[in-house]
């Protein structure tokens, strides 16, 4: 009934003619018949047809009445001030094209910035009841560990214990904390493809509530026993990607390393895994561990530990009745396994470890934790920006409010009251903002995509679901109207405060009211300046930290080297095998001897990839298992190949082989802090991977070089403590080369593939780029900051310059006759234009003096985001200072100028 009445009263506005026309005819008729009656008692047709008129009633209250009730008045007065707002825009294109453009820039920016912040922070786990999921432990740590107290990191039989013996999870789930990244060949297809594969318990989608769209999803009778389970489920982007979306995927299979594993199911399309960002193309079961590269080793073991365990909270189970369960079984279960080594020192990080059960209602995402900061910081920028062009705005429409002012004043004259006339400009003001949030939606869309290019620092995209959705359009919705009201509210109810007579006579109000625009103006001015000078410093301050990190001394020279990986696991090789420890030098001399090829070498991390670390003890010295050394596994010319600076002793050579005594080169920083003091550490020991039982005599380790500090993990770290071991004696699967090189980058790279493949031509060769490309990509987020500070203050400038300009302007057109009378009695052309000039320098210099210290208070936000600087400083805040004056100077200069050139006669004949 209600939906009817809505969509008759809905096609009266819409089809208000007919409406009005089948009235008109109704009434008619009564009148008619009406008269008809009166003719028929003997009354004449003239004398019937003026009883009837009597009868009927005043026809425009009954039109009104009507009116009324088959529609909504008050939607067809909205569509009456939308209508007539939509021509006032029209009438005014210039003023009209700067809000729409200001309005599309700033609104577009903020939906940009927010739907990152959507994805990353606020959208929650496209699964069954997500708030009830719990992460075991605090989500930061990846990769593998042995130690014996890890909170974060878990082994295969320690989930199935907590899972069979915990009483507050309906169920638990595990799932590696590396998403393992393969090539592996399609049935039916050639060439070798890049897979990235996550291996999970049995119990991961059922404790998800994740079903399939077609096949099956993984069961526990894919877990139960090691190997023999060689199934997969696809993600649905990767069966529409690699298999075109076969719909007899279920009889496709496909194979990794030497196993071929069946494609059982296929995963819903909005499902992408418990990491945002990530989106692995398979899961596949945890019990196929040994037969899926890097054929880990751990499905067993009770302190192989490179797991996330995942749980389900019981109905009515709340967060700390889980947590102290789950610690309470922590203990039972680490103590119970057969191999627990609970020597004094374990023993004490046992009984301090605590497992703090964090929400996984919105997944884990190590993008989440890299750009969460930046993100935040740039939607501040960016609503900066949205306010300078509301202020902005707001300033032109009261300028445009005084060639108004007649038009208003007749309305006002007529009977209109003063909320009518605040509502009819408050619905012009909300066109153009909902016109500038539609374009603004638009300029989000190109934004999204050049933003997503930049947070992923390659050519391949982070997978990130930035597309619009409801949340989106809601808060693209809730800034346009907060957006309209604020540039919209004043200058309405400014625009109402007429003084009839002097409007009615001049069409611009009184010269009171003039100046109290103007002192309005100007307090927006003044406001724009100040927010202005906040974004230049901040944009200074983050250019200046990337400047400051690119150059950065990295101890190795990243230039003219040329990187690349490669898969082992192809092989079907075990890192220790002779033929592949045989397989990385041949390739290494191979690409050695090509032509512009100075030095190459394999190693297990070149720069930003992860590290390897362990505590070491050197030999005559106390054990401090608080420090952590990283090892990397290199070739026998990695120190050459990253020109290293060797201050002491040699590098590898042939002579370093798997039966040799074992050696290592270490770091300066290393050297200075864990061997003995004044003592050169050539020729000393050292044990690595030490856990306080006693050493083997085949893991000593002779230092037999000291080299210069490097960056290691990223450009901001102190200086580490690395060890370099030779490949022989510490083999690793790596599969990293780097290629020092002089000359032409294309014809290097075809030249070294070509060695690779003379070796081995299964090997798949990813990732060729330089290693200044990969330094560079650790500074994405630097890099996105600082690029879009400078873009978003200088947006801020240039809305202030219109700004500045617009308030000039219309001063200068309010001050034409004093002007006139100042150059008719003798006043210099330069004074005039310094009149103008003056005011503005003012404006500008109280909006500095207001900015400045927002700037410092503000500076502290960002603090931890800059790199060698602790806020803003002298510098930055002088040069923005000066840059924002001469530019505000510049702007005003033209009315100056204009100012300057009026004619007296002309400016006198005026008023």
């Amino acid at each position: 009934m209600f939906l009817d009445e809505s969509l008759r009263r809905i096609r009266m506005l819409l089809q208000g003619r007919h409406f009005q026309e089948e009235l008109e005819e109704e009434m008619r008729l009564h009148r008619e018949m009406r008269q008809q009656e009166y003719v028929a008692r003997g009354e004449t047709p003239e004398a019937a047809q003026r009883s009837a008129n009597r009868r009927f009633g005043n026809p425009t209250n009954l039109r009104e009445k009507s009116y009324r009730n088959w529609g909504w008045s008050w939607l067809e007065s909205l569509m009456q001030d939308l209508r007539f707002g939509i021509r006032s825009m029209l009438r005014s294109p210039a003023l009209t094209i700067v809000a729409l453009l200001s309005l599309a820039l700033g609104i577009g920016a903020n939906t940009a910035i927010f739907s990152f912040i959507d994805t990353l922070m606020l959208r929650s786990l496209p699964v069954k009841d997500p708030s009830q999921l719990m992460f075991f432990g605090r989500e930061g740590d990846s990769g593998i560990t042995d130690d014996i107290a890890s909170t974060t990191l878990y082994s295969y039989p320690f989930f199935r214990e907590m899972q069979k013996r915990n009483n507050v999870f309906s169920d638990v789930a595990a799932l590696m904390s590396m998403v393992n990244g393969v090539h592996g060949i399609i049935e039916g297809q050639d060439a070798m493809q890049p897979m990235r594969v996550q291996l999970v318990s049995g119990s991961y989608f059922p404790t998800l509530g994740v079903q399939a769209i077609q096949g099956r999803i993984l069961t526990e009778a894919d877990d139960n026993t090691e190997g023999d389970h060689p199934v997969v489920v696809v993600s649905y982007a990767w069966w529409k990607r690699a298999l075109a979306s076969d719909p007899a995927v279920l009889n496709r299979k496909l194979t990794l390393g030497t196993t071929t594993f069946d494609i059982v199911g296929v995963v819903p399309p909005e499902f992408f895994g418990t990491s945002v960002g990530e989106a692995p193309d398979m899961w596949a079961p945890m019990s196929m561990i040994r037969f899926v590269p890097p054929l880990w080793d751990g499905y067993k073991k009770n302190f192989w530990e490179g797991m996330y365990l995942i749980g389900r909270l019981k109905p009515g189970v709340s967060q700390e009745q889980a947590t102290s369960n789950v610690n309470v079984l922590y203990q039972q279960i680490i103590r119970s396994f057969p191999d627990v080594d609970l020597s004094a020192r374990n023993a004490g990080y046992l009984k301090r470890a605590h497992v703090d059960l964090t929400s996984m209602s919105k997944g884990l995402s190590s993008l989440r934790r890299r750009f969460s900061d930046p993100l935040r910081v740039l939607m501040g920028i960016t609503s900066l920006v949205l306010l300078i062009a509301c202020a902005n705005i707001a300033n032109l429409l009261l300028a445009r409010s005084t060639a108004r002012a007649r038009e208003l004043a007749v309305r006002q004259a007529l009977g209109a009251g003063r909320l009518r006339i605040v509502r009819q400009l408050l619905t012009e003001s909300l066109v153009l903002a909902l016109t500038g949030g539609l374009l603004g939606i638009g300029l989000a869309r190109i934004a999204d995509r050049l933003l997503l290019r930049m947070i992923s620092g390659g050519p391949d995209l982070v997978p990130l679901d930035v597309s619009i959705n409801t949340h989106l359009l809601l808060f693209t919705f809730a800034v346009t109207v907060t957006t309209a009201i604020l540039f919209g509210i004043i200058p309405a109810f400014r625009s109402t405060r007429l003084e009839l007579t002097e409007a009615l006579k001049d069409g611009r109000g009184s010269s009171s009211k003039g100046s109290s625009r103007s002192r309005l103006g100007k307090v927006l001015i003044v406001s724009q300046i100040a927010l202005s000078l906040v974004l230049m410093v901040g944009a200074v301050l983050f250019i200046r930290t990337l400047v400051d990190l690119n150059n950065v001394d990295t101890g190795f020279n990243r230039e003219g080297v040329l990187r690349l990986d490669i898969d082992s696991n192809v092989t079907g090789l075990k890192s220790e095998d002779p033929r592949m420890i045989a397989m990385f030098q041949e390739i290494e001399q191979r690409v050695s001897a090509l032509p512009g090829v100075k030095a190459a070498s394999f190693a297990s991390f070149l720069f930003s990839q992860g590290s390897w670390n362990t505590s070491i003890r050197v030999v005559g010295q106390n054990l401090n298992d608080q420090v952590n050394v990283k090892h990397n596994v290199v070739g026998n010319a990695y120190i050459a190949t990253m020109q290293i600076p060797l201050l002491a002793g040699r590098t590898f050579g042939p002579q370093d082989t798997a039966t040799s005594h074992k050696v290592g080169i270490i770091s300066e920083r290393m050297a200075k802090d864990l061997f003995p003091a004044g003592v050169n550490p050539l020729g000393l020991h050292y044990y690595a991977g030490y856990t306080g039982t006693d050493p083997k005599p085949n893991e000593e380790i002779e230092v037999i070089g000291v080299v210069k500090d490097v960056k290691f993990g990223s450009l901001q770290e102190r200086p580490q403590y690395i060890d370099y071991l030779p490949n022989p004696q510490h083999p690793w699967g790596y599969g990293t080369l780097g290629v020092r090189y002089t000359g032409d980058f294309d014809a290097v790279s075809r030249g070294v593939q070509l060695a690779i493949h003379s070796v081995n031509p299964r090997l798949p060769i990813s990732h060729l780029g330089t290693l200044d490309e990969q330094v560079s990509r650790t500074l994405t987020y630097h890099r996105i900051v600082a690029q879009l500070s400078a873009f978003f203050g200088l947006l801020a400038v240039f809305l202030s310059c219109i700004g500045i300009y617009g308030l000039m302007s219309y001063m200068v057109g309010k001050r034409t006759n004093e002007i006139g009378i100042r150059i008719a009695i003798g006043a210099s052309r330069a004074s005039v234009r310094w009149l103008v000039l003056r005011e503005i320098a003012l404006l500008t210099a109280i909006g500095i003096a207001i900015g400045v210290p927002v700037t410092m208070a503000s500076s502290r936000i960002v603090a931890a985001m800059l790199s060698g600087l602790h806020g803003a400083d002298a510098a930055s805040i002088l040069a923005s200072v000066v840059a924002l004056l001469a530019v505000a100077l510049l702007a005003g200069y033209l009315p100056a100028r204009r100012a300057a050139r009026v004619d007296p006669v002309v400016a006198l004949r005026y008023e």
